[in-house]
């Protein structure tokens, strides 16, 4: 389900040039983000339901923790810069086109991307240098960070400081962008006299924030924190919201619920042959 409604966006998006704005071009990249996301993760959970041997490779484990991390931090470093476009669209309308050129939204999302697989390659590198003499089971159904510390018998402190100021760095900063983005905003609508005007533009904006909120809580909650003080069990939980839920939802959240979404979506599906 996560997998097809992502496609169907990126599908819609691509076929609908009305929809060639730098709005969905983000949402295009957040599409691929979430597929490659989902794909990292569910399907070994879901071999582990059907088979007695759980068990995973050395490789296997550092590999998907280095693509799950990878697109989790791209993913947050997105957010912000949607929120930033949000900001330019509402605050600044009359300079929106010249100011979210392609050129500029290509290197916004280059950005996201390459700043979220540099920040997973150094947390992989170090969290692999590890000597891991304990029981290696790992208490969680992929190979997270937090849980992987766990099993080293090598004291996991840089590992943890890293995570801080690296992780840390990168969310806080995409949470403060996100933050300041719609108090300009909130500002700015505020000052339009018309009601409809104002729900008009509140309305473009409370996707992007729900989104936000549950995306950057359940992170902040696993990662920034000290390894010693994470539950397994509720860690599991949190990790559900942000690796399978959130996936499974920004479609509806973002795009069907949008009316120009819609009708461009009711567009394609006439035109697709009947049988």
């Amino acid at each position: 389900m996560t997998i097809f409604g992502n496609v169907l966006v990126v599908v819609v998006i691509q076929l609908h040039s009305q929809l060639h704005t730098p709005m969905y071009f983000f949402l295009v990249n957040l599409s691929f983000l979430e597929i490659l996301y989902t794909s990292t993760i569910i399907p070994n959970t879901l071999r582990n339901f059907l088979r007695e041997d759980k068990a995973i490779s050395f490789v296997g484990c550092f590999t998907q923790m280095f693509i799950f991390i990878s697109l989790g931090g791209s993913e947050c470093v997105l957010l912000g810069t949607m929120a930033y476009d949000r900001y330019v669209a509402i605050c600044r309308p009359l300079q929106y086109n010249t100011i979210m050129s392609p050129s500029f939204c290509f290197h916004l999302a280059l950005f996201s991307w390459s700043i979220g697989f540099l920040n997973s390659l150094v947390h992989t590198i170090f969290t692999a240098m590890l000597p891991f003499c304990h029981e290696r089971l790992i208490k969680h159904y992929f190979c997270e960070i937090p849980h992987i510390l766990k099993l080293s018998c090598k004291d996991t402190q840089v590992n943890e400081i890293l995570i801080f100021i690296l992780g840390g760095s990168m969310t806080v900063g995409s949470l403060i962008l996100t933050l300041l983005s719609y108090t300009c905003i909130v500002v700015a609508v505020l000052r339009i006299p018309s009601i409809n005007r104002k729900r008009k533009a509140f309305s473009t904006c409370t996707s992007h924030l729900l989104v936000v909120s549950i995306f950057f809580g359940t992170v902040i909650f696993i990662y920034l924190r000290p390894t010693s003080q994470s539950s397994s069990e509720q860690d599991r939980v949190i990790s559900v919201v942000y690796g399978v839920v959130t996936p499974l939802f920004n479609p509806v959240i973002y795009s069907f619920r949008n009316k120009e979404f819609q009708r461009a979506l009711q567009k394609v599906l006439q035109k697709v042959p009947q049988t």
